[in-house]
């Protein structure tokens, strides 16, 4: 091999090992750009990151038990809050040793780590009977529920059903672990006696 070939060679390695260098530095400097113009970019308030269709979530207690599922047709969340939005939710409570109570709604709100829930138009909430209680049905236009707290809230008119009692009020809180209902205002019923 001649000396001429030697260093044709070693002046193509250098060439090659400088663009390769140029190459990885250009990537290096394009992903620190990225990187900062994403933390400087603010994130839009109405920016969904992820969407999920027909979905089943169950919520567990720290025992392991289930304590609550929640489903819907659409779910969104929102990054800047930590927020979903749901069309069409149905919540069932699956907390052991408590009559199963469901709820529904045209569209639900959770915030604040799956700790609030707010139901929004037709909020319609269900308990079959049971040998200890009546039937329950309660009708609203929103509800804010506390899972973990097992309460519900409105300050809306509200129309209750509950064995044969009949009531209406406006703003209401119920315990679903004391089985106690508060009434807030403008209450009027109706209590049929026993048959």
């Amino acid at each position: 091999m001649s000396l001429q070939a030697s260093r044709e060679r070693i002046r193509l390695a250098l060439l090659i090992v400088l663009v390769a260098g140029l190459a990885l530095g250009s990537f290096w400097i394009l992903a620190l750009l990225r990187q900062s113009g994403e933390s400087a970019l603010p994130i839009a308030k109405d920016e969904i990151d992820f969407t999920v269709e027909k979905f089943n979530f169950v919520r567990m207690s720290k025992s392991g038990e289930a304590r609550y599922n929640i489903s819907g047709h659409r779910m969104r969340h929102f990054p800047h809050n930590d927020s979903f939005e749901i069309d069409q939710p149905l919540l069932h409570n699956l907390a052991p040793g408590q009559a199963p109570m469901n709820m529904k709604a045209m569209r639900a709100v959770i915030e604040k780590g799956n700790k609030r829930i707010h139901l929004h138009d037709k909020v319609e909430v269900d308990r079959p009977a049971s040998e200890q209680n009546p039937v329950f049905q309660l009708r609203t236009d929103y509800l804010l529920v506390l899972p973990d707290d097992d309460l519900i809230r409105t300050t809306q008119l509200v129309h209750i059903q509950s064995g044969r009692a009949d009531i209406t009020a406006t703003g209401m809180e119920a315990n679903n672990a004391t089985r106690q209902i508060f009434l807030s205002s403008k209450v009027s019923g109706s209590f049929l006696p026993p048959p």
